[in-house]
C-alpha cells in the first residue's frame, strides 16, 4: 500500500473480485491520499471503541448485531459506493500498523477486529457466509447423511439444551477438532466425539472467528517486526507521526472551546466543580486548591479542561494567579506560569488553539510522585478510589460496580457508573472525555432546574384558582 499526496486510487477492490467481508491477507496494491490514510483510521476506530464499549456494557449478542450494524453504516461508508471497500480494507491495514507497536495495542485491536468480523459474518447471507468460508479454505468437510444419521439423537439433544432448531436429514454439520472452537465446546454447544466438535452450520461462525483471530494475531506480529525494523525509522517525518498519535486519537466531539453552555465564571467554579466535574478534574482541582500548586502536566490537563468548560483567559489567569501566588508568590508566577496558560489559549508562540485532553490521552499518561494527572480510576489504590467516590456522592452499591470495571480495566466504564450513580439517569454513549462529562452533567442539572421552576409556576396557579377550604370559608361567611 503506497502513500501519496494525489487524489486518487490506482483499482478498486470490487473490481479484483475481493469477497464481501475480506480477511484482510494481504496489504493491497493501492495509492492512498495522506489525508484518507488518517481519516479512514478515525472512521474505523469509531466502529472499534464503539463496540468496545457496548461489550463492557454486556450488551447481548443481538444487541451486539445491532450495535454494529448501526456503526459501520454510521461511520464507514464512501460517496462513491465503489470505494466502500476499499476503505474498509485500507482502514483496517493502517490500524494494523497503528496497534501493532505493543502488546497491550495488540491484544486490544485484535479483540476488537475479531468482534467486528463475527458480527460482521453473522449479518451476511448464506450465500456470502459460504463464500468466506471457501476463502479460508478449512481442511473440514461437511458430515456425511449415513454419518449424520448414526449421531443424530445426540444431535437433537444438543440442540434441545441449547433451545435451537432440532436438525433435519438436510442440515450441514462441520467435524472440527474440538480445540479450535473452545468458544462451542465451554458453552456446551456442540456434541463432542472422539476429540471432534460437530459444528451446526449456523455455528460457523465462532470457527470462522477462531481462524480469523489467529492469522490477524501472527500478521501483528509480522507486522510489528517490519514497523520496528524499517517503516518508523523510513517514515519519522511522515507517517510515523500519524501513526504514533492515532492509537490515542480522540473520536468524538470537539472541546476545544466551551460553547454550549457559555462562560464558566470564577464565582461558580467550585459550585460547578463538585457538581459536574469529573474524578480526574476535581482531584486536581481539590489539589490545586489544597497545595496552591501542580505540576507542569497536571496544568495542562486541568487547564485546557477548564478552557474546554469556558473559562476566559483573563479569568484563567486570575484563577491560577490566586492558588500560585499563595505559594510561588505573585512575582513569579507572572514571571514562570502566566506565559504556558496564555499559550494554552492560542495567545502565545505558535497560537495553536490547544484542546482539551481525552479520556484516551488522560489513561495514557503516566504520572510521578508528586503528579496529580492522569486518571484516577487507572492510577489511584483501590482504597483511593473508594474514599473519593463517596466523596463525590456514589452510594455504597455504585462503589462496588465502579470497582468491578476498574479491576477489569474498563476504566472509562468506571467514570460512567460514576456519573451515572451520581446523576440518577444512564449515560448510553459512555464517557469518553471529561468535557462531555461536564456537558452532559450540566444539561442534566439544568432540565432538573427547569423542570422544578414548572412544577412551582404550576403549584402557583393551583393555588391561586383553587385557595385552600379556610380562604374560601373567609371569604364567603
Amino acid at each position: 500500500m503506497e502513500i501519496v499526496r494525489r487524489p486518487q486510487l490506482k483499482s478498486t477492490a470490487i473490481d479484483r473480485g475481493v469477497p464481501t467481508l475480506p480477511l484482510y491477507r494481504s496489504a493491497p496494491s493501492l495509492e492512498v491520499r495522506l489525508e484518507d490514510f488518517e481519516l479512514y483510521a478515525i472512521d474505523r476506530l469509531r466502529v472499534l471503541t464503539g463496540i468496545s464499549d457496548g461489550l463492557s456494557r454486556g450488551k447481548r449478542p443481538e444487541e451486539m448485531e445491532k450495535l454494529v450494524a448501526e456503526l459501520w453504516k454510521a461511520n464507514m461508508r464512501h460517496p462513491q459506493a465503489s470505494e466502500v471497500m476499499n476503505k474498509d480494507i485500507i482502514s483496517h491495514f493502517v490500524l494494523r500498523l497503528v496497534y501493532c507497536r505493543t502488546e497491550d495495542l495488540r491484544k486490544w485491536f485484535l479483540s476488537m477486529e475479531t468482534a467486528l468480523f463475527r458480527y460482521r459474518f453473522r449479518l451476511q447471507t448464506a450465500e456470502a457466509q459460504r463464500a468466506v468460508l471457501a476463502e479460508f479454505q478449512l481442511p473440514y468437510k461437511a458430515v456425511t447423511t449415513s454419518e449424520f444419521e448414526v449421531i443424530k439423537d445426540k444431535l437433537t439433544l444438543v440442540a434441545r439444551s441449547i433451545n435451537q432448531t432440532l436438525p433435519t436429514a438436510d442440515a450441514i454439520f462441520y467435524k472440527v477438532p474440538f480445540q479450535e472452537v473452545p468458544e462451542l465446546v465451554a458453552g456446551r454447544r456442540v456434541f463432542l466425539s472422539d476429540g471432534y466438535a460437530y459444528v451446526a452450520m449456523n455455528q460457523v461462525v465462532s470457527l470462522v472467528a477462531t481462524q480469523f483471530r489467529s492469522l490477524l494475531s501472527k500478521a501483528l506480529t509480522l507486522t510489528n517486526r517490519k514497523w520496528m525494523s524499517t517503516i518508523r525509522e523510513q517514515e519519522k517525518d511522515r507517517l510515523t507521526p500519524i501513526v504514533e498519535a492515532l492509537s490515542t486519537s480522540y473520536v468524538g466531539p470537539d472541546y476545544s472551546v466551551g460553547r454550549e453552555f457559555g462562560e464558566v465564571s470564577l464565582k461558580d467554579i467550585d459550585n460547578v466543580a463538585k457538581s459536574s466535574f469529573p474524578l480526574c478534574m476535581r482531584h486536581l482541582f481539590d489539589k490545586l486548591r489544597e497545595d496552591h500548586h501542580l505540576k507542569h502536566w497536571g496544568r495542562m490537563q486541568l487547564g485546557l479542561f477548564l478552557k474546554g468548560v469556558g473559562l476566559k483567559l483573563d479569568d484563567a489567569l486570575a484563577f491560577w494567579k490566586a492558588e500560585f501566588s499563595q505559594k510561588v508568590g505573585a512575582e513569579r508566577f507572572d514571571k514562570e506560569y502566566a506565559y504556558s496558560i496564555r499559550h494554552n489559549y492560542g495567545k502565545e508562540g505558535k497560537r495553536v488553539d490547544y484542546t482539551p485532553y481525552s479520556c484516551q490521552k488522560i489513561i495514557s499518561l503516566t504520572p510521578s510522585v508528586g503528579d496529580h494527572h492522569g486518571c484516577p480510576y487507572r492510577h489511584f489504590s483501590e482504597e483511593n478510589i473508594r474514599a473519593a467516590l463517596c466523596k463525590m456522592g456514589v452510594n455504597s452499591g455504585g462503589v462496588e460496580d465502579v470497582m468491578d470495571k476498574v479491576r477489569h480495566k474498563h476504566y472509562q466504564l468506571a467514570c460512567t457508573l460514576t456519573f451515572e450513580a451520581i446523576h440518577g439517569c444512564p449515560n448510553d454513549a459512555g464517557i469518553n472525555h471529561p468535557n462531555q462529562y461536564f456537558s452532559d452533567s450540566q444539561k442534566i442539572l439544568k432540565s432538573k432546574v427547569k423542570c422544578l421552576r414548572i412544577s412551582f409556576l404550576l403549584t402557583s396557579v393551583i393555588d391561586l384558582e383553587f385557595p385552600p377550604i379556610s380562604t374560601v370559608h373567609s371569604l364567603h361567611p
